[in-house]
């Protein structure tokens, strides 16, 4: 198999074989297979089911209570799916009995069987669940009721809407929805200039809205795995723009969009360049070495190493973290959810051979792996919606940014699944910056940790560990929504809600997240302006006059041009 298709400019196909070594022809003929499976290892898979089904068949007892559970009746309520009165109704209510059945059937069958590995448990059981939802009696044309309603009162014409929507996409199935909104004109919006450019980064200076502003300045360092503007979407939105109206000078990284010419970019290099370059330059120009670092998932998880890393003396910088905010980031890996279902040793080797060939891990293999994990909202409720009643879904600027999706380099992402997801050397303690390992019990800033109720890429109990690893005080906040929607929870924003406890001071004794769950306040609203008193209560009382844009020298205008690549 030939690798010359994926080779850097410059770089030739004797590099690539003095780099890979005598592993070339295993790399090669993985990379293959992992192009073929879309990443998913079968050898993963096929231990996972082996494991279970021996394991089953070994167990008479497990199986009389499957057979025992057949004749009890299953429920599907407050199933979304099946929320019409015409489920009710014959023949559709026996779909639904049937459908039932099945998923029940299923679930008890891959769970809970003894000597099974969990994460071999948890793939089976995935597995089944997306294979029973992908028979819901909803998903058929002849079996769902409210698409066979629609096209008989439309006389036929919700089918041929719904044939031209898949004929649209079929035709340009890689048309980003972001083509529809203009990075600049429709989403990033807030005023701002490019005040520092590296071969990695831009850093954004916001425009400030008043005469006086806190002393701290606010740097934002979002994930690399996407656009830095889901924090600046659209004017109503914007966390940006919300800080800034209330009285914060606020800074925010804008990730480069790697290339194959940036294979070996790694963990170290993003620490280095994507956020202490950028601290030292967001403490010169906002004329003071104290500032409030906020990090969004991934880029969380970096802040969190570098606020160990400064905490522990391993790394010199001109700033002081006064306050560290992490949002939806996780530092313990040992419970990733189901997003570690696509994490394993097997997995590991077959990313990393696709990886090595193409030198980095594309938008769109990151974006079928979340589109599995959410199959029934992503993928079937959309066919459902789209190609059987016709209904185009109106494009919302959350949709456009989830759209615009960016690369990771091979040695970045290689390192970030080896040491943090597979091997947890940040929750070990045996994760090194500087050659010297680094632990979170070192971070002396205060934290505002915030999780997300139906978080499936940092699951909040993942993310609560924070509490258990570090010596600081922590002020934990768990939002209603996702991973994403629990972020952009502007004020205002119908049906949105949050936890929270008093802050949990230095030395008080461990509080497990269900303890902590069971205590908490529940207040209705955004959790953005409990987050802005706590960073006033973090800040000096007196405010200042607004540093000069860029210490007076800038480059551009937001929101620059790293956003824009594609």
């Amino acid at each position: 198999m030939s690798s010359m298709a994926s080779l850097a400019p410059g770089k030739t196909s004797q590099f690539y074989a003095e780099e890979a070594g005598p592993n070339l022809l295993d790399l090669q003929a993985q990379s293959g297979v992992a192009r073929i499976t879309g990443g998913v290892s079968p050898i993963a898979l096929a231990l996972a089911f082996q494991d279970w089904f021996l394991h089953l068949a070994a167990s008479p007892g497990k199986q009389i209570e499957l057979m025992t559970g057949l004749c009890r009746p299953a429920s599907v309520g407050g199933d979304a799916r099946f929320a019409d009165s015409e489920w009710n109704k014959w023949p559709f209510n026996v779909f639904v009995t049937t459908f039932a059945s099945t998923g029940q059937f299923w679930q008890q069958a891959t769970s809970e069987v003894r000597g099974v590995a969990p994460h071999h448990a948890q793939v089976v059981n995935f597995a089944a669940r997306q294979v029973v939802d992908g028979f819901s009696p909803s998903n058929f044309f002849w079996s769902n009721p409210e698409v066979l309603r629609a096209a008989r009162d439309s006389k036929g014409q919700s089918l041929l809407a719904g044939l031209a929507n898949l004929r649209q996409d079929l035709r340009a199935p890689l048309t980003p929805a972001a083509a529809h909104a203009a990075v600049g004109r429709d989403v990033a919006l807030t005023p701002g200039k490019i005040v520092y450019r590296n071969e990695l980064v831009e850093l954004i200076q916001y425009e400030p809205q008043g005469p006086a502003v806190y002393r701290e300045p606010v740097l934002i360092v979002p994930s690399w795995i996407l656009k830095y503007y889901i924090l600046d979407l659209s004017a109503h939105n914007s966390m940006v723009r919300y800080l800034v109206g209330q009285g914060h000078t606020v800074f925010m990284v804008s990730w480069r969009n790697p290339d194959v010419r940036d294979r070996n970019l790694g963990m170290d290099d993003y620490l280095a360049r994507g956020l202490f370059d950028v601290l030292d330059e967001v403490a010169r120009i906002g004329a003071t070495p104290d500032v409030h670092a906020v990090g969004y998932c991934l880029g969380g998880t970096l802040l969190a190493i570098a606020a160990a890393a400064l905490g522990s003396g391993r790394q010199a910088c001109e700033a002081r973290l006064h306050s560290v905010t992490l949002l939806a980031a996780q530092t313990d890996f040992s419970e990733p959810g189901e997003l570690g279902l696509f994490i394993d040793d097997s997995e590991m080797n077959l990313l990393d051979a696709m990886m090595w060939q193409q030198g980095y891990l594309d938008g769109a293999q990151m974006g079928a792996s979340f589109q599995l994990l959410n199959a029934r909202s992503m993928i079937w409720t959309r066919i459902v919606r789209e190609y059987m009643l016709g209904i185009r879904a109106e494009r919302s600027d959350l949709a456009h940014w989830n759209a615009d999706a960016t690369r990771m380099p091979y040695r970045m992402h290689s390192e970030y699944l080896k040491r943090l997801f597979l091997d947890n050397d940040l929750a070990a303690g045996r994760y090194c910056v500087n050659g010297k390992p680094v632990a979170l019990k070192d971070i002396r800033a205060p934290l505002f940790v915030l999780g997300t109720e139906r978080d499936q890429v940092a699951p909040w109990r993942s993310v609560y560990k924070i509490n258990l690893l570090s010596n600081a005080s922590v002020d934990f906040v768990l939002a209603s929504g996702g991973h994403n929607a629990g972020i952009v929870s502007e004020p205002g924003h119908a049906r949105r809600s949050y936890r929270f406890t008093a802050p949990q001071p230095v030395g008080q004794a461990w509080v497990g997240p269900d303890e902590w769950l069971a205590k908490a306040q529940q207040a209705e609203g955004s959790w953005w302006p409990h987050w802005q008193r706590w960073l006033v209560a973090h800040s000096a009382a007196e405010q200042i006059s607004p540093p000069a844009m860029g210490a007076g020298v800038t480059l551009a205008d937001a929101p620059g041009m790293y956003v824009l690549g594609d």
